[in-house]
């Protein structure tokens, strides 16, 4: 008899198909889209591709400025829903003293999977070097949701659909129980 291991048989017991709700964290574009002004979003537009390609809903996509209050805000409401499996901030996640986006999260998760941000500075590295010491990221679990924390450059959006889409449905799985 084979041995099926843990990972392997929650795997099959996830969902196929999550709902999103997608953050831009930048102040650069919360101010221009306060101001009526046209922008572009290029890590929501990586996002929502890799999602829909892989046949995921994106709930809510919005743009919010690097601000502790407003980030667990939109967190708090929705970790509430029960139309959201999985909450992603892009942004704010870098060294300067704007970038809050860890901190307003982080106080927040019930469990946090610390493995996460070392995996993505890992995986970053390989395609940029040193430089992906200088980022942060997290993952983490609030109210059975998925939550991430992730750097808000395309190609880090980009990296993490890529790299970590397969595995969030076992996540979602396990937040659940």
């Amino acid at each position: 008899m084979v041995e099926r291991s843990p990972h392997i048989e929650h795997r099959g017991h996830a969902p196929k198909r999550l709902r999103f709700a997608l953050f831009t964290v930048s102040t650069s574009r919360y101010m221009a889209k306060t101001r009526g002004e046209e922008f572009r979003d290029e890590s929501m537009e990586a996002a929502a591709k890799a999602l829909r390609d892989k046949g995921h809903e994106i709930v809510l996509s919005e743009v919010i400025n690097d601000d502790v209050q407003m980030i667990r805000e939109r967190l708090v409401g929705m970790a509430g829903r029960d139309d959201v499996d999985v909450i992603v901030f892009m942004g704010g996640t870098g060294l300067t003293s704007r970038d809050v986006t860890i901190e307003a999260v982080r106080p927040l998760m019930e469990k946090e999977a610390e493995g996460f941000g070392e995996l993505l500075r890992f995986l970053s590295y390989k395609e940029i070097g040193a430089a992906a010491a200088l980022t942060r990221a997290t993952a983490g679990v609030i109210n059975g949701k998925a939550v991430f924390c992730i750097p808000g450059s395309p190609r880090a959006v980009e990296l993490f659909f890529r790299e970590f889409l397969g595995e969030i449905p076992h996540m979602v799985y396990l937040a659940r129980r």
